[in-house]
């Protein structure tokens, strides 16, 4: 047994696209005339549930054809996320921001990696099937599993409302709790909604694409879409951390922050951000083994603000 709570969505800009309830919703809530003149502090309320701190294995499920650069990427990106070897700013130094929330710091490290290139469940999924490739074992405050899908793994919802999942999965008991999380490779299904800003958005303004540093539109993509739900998982694991919102479409620590990855962001702009002079890639964050990623702005709980890196 299992359930999803949240989701990653998608990155065209500033606002969100969400599931109808949620747009109906939305629909019906104006914004005060004050907010014309002022912007309203953004605020993520503690509903007083666990959070997961201290030493977290990030287990890997790897479905489908990946080649080895591209898994590399992945696992240099959870490496820097608690290294002090990159230098500023750094994806260390945008990750200790969870730090200010309730219980001090979340440090993972990479444990097993799964390697499912046979296909075995196909390569059109449903929830369920990401839940059972997620496994578990009921470490639900030490452990987040970790499913990641092909560029030509097809999954129920990808690029219609979600670019990837986070949730929990529960044993058969219904006891013991593990956080899990999903998140596709777009790159040829729809790049201009889950790898935004390296690829052309679908809808709204048309800025010209960004150049994806580690030369991958469609892994550098997942890399902003993990790295959105990684933070939401240790502040919201279960559904009752930290979020805005209605419990079943939640604004957690960096979806909040949708769109905006640089100083002086706007709808379809994503921000004043570094570019590497040889390569001409976009990027905020110095990782380890040399690698640069572009990394959303997270929620600052101290500052009540969406806190960019650069």
């Amino acid at each position: 047994m299992g359930s999803v709570f949240y989701v990653v969505l998608l990155f065209l800009s500033s606002f969100v696209l969400v599931d109808r309830p949620t747009v109906e919703a939305a629909a019906t809530t104006g914004r005060k005339l004050s907010a014309l003149v002022q912007e309203q502090p953004l605020v993520l309320k503690y509903h007083n549930g666990a959070l997961l701190k201290g030493n977290i294995t990030v287990n890997l499920i790897w479905y489908g054809d990946f080649t080895p650069v591209q898994r590399s990427i992945i696992v240099d990106f959870i490496h820097s996320l608690n290294s002090r070897r990159a230098t500023p700013p750094s994806v260390a130094s945008w990750w200790k921001t969870t730090e200010m929330y309730k219980g001090g710091s979340s440090n993972l490290v990479v444990g097993k990696q799964v390697f499912r290139q046979g296909y075995s469940l196909g390569k059109v999924l449903k929830t369920s099937h990401l839940m059972a490739l997620a496994g578990g074992n009921g470490n639900g405050l030490r452990t987040i599993n970790v499913v990641l899908t092909a560029k030509d793994v097809a999954v129920d919802g990808f690029c219609m409302n979600r670019c990837g999942t986070h949730g929990v999965k529960r044993s058969l008991k219904g006891k013991a709790r593990e956080a899990y999380i999903w998140v596709g490779n777009s790159e040829t299904q729809c790049p201009g909604q889950c790898a935004w800003p390296f690829h052309q958005p679908m809808y709204g303004p048309q800025t010209p694409p960004l150049v994806a540093p580690n030369g991958d539109v469609g892994i550098d993509g997942m890399v902003i879409n993990l790295a959105t739900l990684l933070a939401g998982t240790v502040t919201n694991p279960f559904n009752n951390g930290y979020f805005q919102g209605p419990a079943t479409a939640p604004l957690e620590a960096v979806s909040a922050c949708t769109g905006t990855f640089g100083s002086g962001s706007y709808p379809g702009y994503p921000g004043k951000v570094l570019v590497d002079k040889a390569s001409g890639a976009s990027y905020n964050a110095h990782g380890d083994n040399g690698r640069k990623f572009l990394l959303p702005a997270m929620w600052d709980p101290k500052s009540s603000t969406c806190k960019t890196l650069v």
